[in-house]
């Protein structure tokens, strides 16, 4: 099988130049679909090269082209679907699709774009050409960091897992793809926190309005420090620890255990660069509740911790100063504050039109003939060909049932794993549905 490569030069302009802003009630539809197709190609060729070290010409073509703003419309119009328009088609009596496909590809669409914008926000140039956007795109890190607080206080289920997209052909209950959507709101919100770290690395170069919703606004740092105290990307269950690391929970051994992951690193960055910066410092209010919230981090701070990431010695005597010393008041500069607009102007157009919506979506989008279905898993199969998901998987195949390494794939639509006939039999009825549309979509299956 040939090695997965990133798209051409003239492809990806292609790709850049077709991406439009689309209406809420459009989510689901065949233009809709075209644009969910360019950021899902987009968001592939953007992760193998930024593995290979070639994401420049993608960054120049985001940039000259100016879809971050576009980029970050869509991904909260997407969170917008989500909370206002998907609970609605829960609710609707008369509505039992024979497939919930079509309807999981429209709340993927969220996690594919914060995952491009995740690839592409470590660039400075990405950031600035955010302009007045970046407000509305702090304001969403914000909502999913609350969001993630909140999950570590309720401590759901760690043996949660998201299911394969083709998998979702065969489900037939929207109580379950409404599980689905919640296990992929926690995965989404991680890809947030590594947006909004990313941000923080710019803070000398933001405009003033996005430093004080940070500090003043939604009070960030403290809520970083909530995330330090609750670490919900790791607990413990039936006696043993485990940690969620490239998509999967993974039972952490006791030497292991005080290794840092990539998402502590980012809330410590994050941490660093919102409190220690003199711009942050300038503009952040230390009052008493502050001041007790961030000196609990003096407790995490051990010597293993700043051996894994010793940047945080400065943090460690940045705090002990704090406890001994009142910082002076903020400064409070006379400038008009702007404002994030995009989520409250998805709100007011389409305030009490819910209903009116979901309803249409059913009509028109959520209720394909068998034949559009099929087309629509064969298109979904060549976006994700087999040597490109393989080439982006993190580690080797692993079984779709017991979760250890497997070679056996299923020879009728090569998309499943399993490490024993024993396994695939058992997950058989579960994966029958999907794996015959496959099969029967054109171009789709294969033997092995």
């Amino acid at each position: 099988m040939a090695a997965a490569e990133p798209l051409s030069p003239a492809e990806a302009e292609a790709l850049v130049r077709a991406l439009r802003g689309t209406e809420l009630r459009d989510a689901g539809g065949k233009g809709w679909l075209r644009q969910h197709e360019c950021v899902e190609k987009l968001n592939m060729h953007a992760i193998l090269s930024a593995s290979a070290g070639q994401e420049q010409l993608l960054i120049e073509l985001l940039i000259s082209h100016a879809k971050i703003p576009i980029l970050i419309g869509e991904l909260i119009s997407a969170e917008v679907w989500k909370h206002k328009v998907f609970p609605v088609l829960c609710r609707l009596e008369d509505f039992h699709p024979s497939s919930t496909f079509p309807i999981y590809v429209v709340l993927h669409h969220e996690a594919s774009i914060i995952n491009l914008l995740e690839t592409v926000f470590y660039h400075k140039e990405i950031c600035e050409s955010a302009e007045d956007s970046i407000l509305d795109l702090i304001d969403y890190c914000h909502r999913k960091l609350t969001l993630l607080v909140a999950r570590s206080a309720s401590r759901q289920a760690a043996t949660q897992q998201e299911l394969h997209p083709e998998e979702l052909a065969g489900l037939l209950s929207m109580q379950e793809l409404q599980k689905q959507a919640e296990v992929m709101e926690f995965e989404i919100s991680l890809k947030a926190l590594s947006v909004l770290r990313f941000i923080t690395d710019q803070v000398g170069s933001l405009p003033l309005s996005a430093l004080t919703r940070m500090l003043n606004t939604h009070n960030l740092p403290c809520l970083l420090v909530e995330l330090v105290e609750h670490c919900p990307w790791s607990c413990r269950e039936a006696g043993k620890f485990k940690k969620f690391e490239n998509g999967t929970w993974h039972v952490v051994p006791p030497e292991d255990q005080l290794k840092m992951t990539k998402l502590d690193g980012q809330v410590w960055l994050a941490l660093l660069n919102l409190l220690l910066s003199p711009e942050c410092q300038h503009k952040y209010h230390f009052d008493g509740f502050n001041k007790s919230q961030l000196l609990k981090l003096r407790a995490f701070l051990t010597d293993v911790l700043l051996d894994q990431l010793p940047n945080l010695v400065e943090m460690q005597r940045f705090l002990s100063h704090l406890a001994v010393t009142e910082p002076a008041p903020p400064k409070k500069d006379l400038v008009l504050e702007q404002v994030p607009v995009i989520w409250d102007h998805i709100l007011k157009k389409n305030m009490g039109k819910w209903e009116a919506i979901a309803k249409h979506q059913v009509k028109h989008a959520f209720s394909p003939t068998e034949e559009e279905l099929k087309l629509q898993a064969r298109r979904w199969a060549q976006m994700y060909s087999l040597d490109m998901l393989e080439a982006l998987a993190p580690d080797k195949p692993r079984c779709r049932v017991c979760g250890v390494e497997a070679a056996k794939r299923c020879s009728r639509c090569r998309n499943e794993w399993y490490c024993t006939r024993a396994c695939q039999v058992q997950h058989w009825q579960k994966h029958r549905t999907a794996c015959n549309l496959l099969a029967q979509a054109p171009g789709t299956a294969g033997t092995l």
